[in-house]
């Protein structure tokens, strides 16, 4: 394990031009790097965005191994890091996935595909969206840290935090398009919070800036302090993480060893339910 491990949140607007959002890429990971980041965390749907959501979504969808996911393997390769994103992932039946991938110089670490739908505030994500299955977590290691993958509306299902602590994860990374509204920053920055609280593991969430999301990405640690956060601009936060930190949260707050609950699925017919 290394002293510390340089986690970096991206925060930026995709946008339905597919070359400018890896520029924007390129140029978060380049800041990353040169304040010292291991590990990139950027929003869902960082490949392509469209407001409101349109049939663009599936003709812009890309398989694992396509484009998207190939580009950002160079740019982690020439910035030496590991980059965590949303992109579109390819689907059936006119629908794509909402997937988010951890890729390093040597491609695909893991993927995630979001669980629980936005249907709420309004929104139907699920009239475009494939949920994913439900499966055991794919966790990667970032200079020693155990990571996981959650996405957006799956932060108001604590049983998916606490799924990645039951994984072993130390570090939760939340790609998300949070789409702002009445409280809706308070209840972003409550819900972070709370699941590094409840799992005493430290989250790393990055949003798209206002309009259309509420900024604020942000890094907490396992007692849930705020440790770096952008407002509302595009930029990159840094905080330098002790991994020594989970393992001693835990030995003053074993919540998790003393619950008396487990997570069971319920199966897939509620699986599916955008922030």
């Amino acid at each position: 394990m290394t002293a510390s491990v340089g986690v970096a949140v991206g925060q930026f607007a995709p946008s339905a031009d597919r070359g400018a959002n890896l520029e924007t890429i390129g140029d978060l990971a380049q800041r990353a790097t040169e304040r010292g980041a291991h590990l990139l965390v950027l929003p869902e749907y960082s490949s392509y965005f469209v407001d409101p959501f349109d049939g663009s979504l599936a003709e812009n969808a890309e398989p694992l191994d396509g484009p998207f996911v190939t580009a950002l393997t160079g740019l982690a390769g020439e910035y030496g890091l590991t980059i965590v994103a949303g992109l579109l992932e390819q689907a059936g039946q006119g629908r794509v996935r909402n997937t988010v991938v951890a890729v390093d110089s040597h491609g695909l670490r893991a993927r995630y595909r979001k669980l629980h739908l936005f249907d709420a505030f309004g929104q139907r994500e699920s009239d475009w969206i494939e949920p994913g299955d439900l499966e055991a977590p794919q966790t990667f290691e970032v200079a020693g840290v155990v990571c996981g993958l959650l996405t957006c509306y799956d932060l108001r299902f604590p049983e998916v935090g606490r799924l990645l602590a039951d994984a072993g994860v130390e570090l939760a990374l939340v790609p998300a398009q949070w789409v702002r509204g009445p409280l809706k920053e308070h209840q972003w920055r409550t819900l972070l919070h709370a699941r590094a609280i409840e799992n005493t593991f430290f989250v790393a969430a990055a949003d798209h800036p206002p309009p259309l999301g509420v900024g604020a990405s942000m890094i907490v640690d396992p007692l849930g302090v705020e440790v770096a956060g952008v407002g509302t601009a595009t930029e990159v936060a840094v905080a330098h993480l002790d991994p020594a930190a989970v393992p001693r949260v835990r030995r003053i707050n074993p919540a998790l060893a003393l619950r008396r609950f487990a997570v069971i699925p319920r199966g897939s017919e509620t699986a599916g339910s955008h922030e």
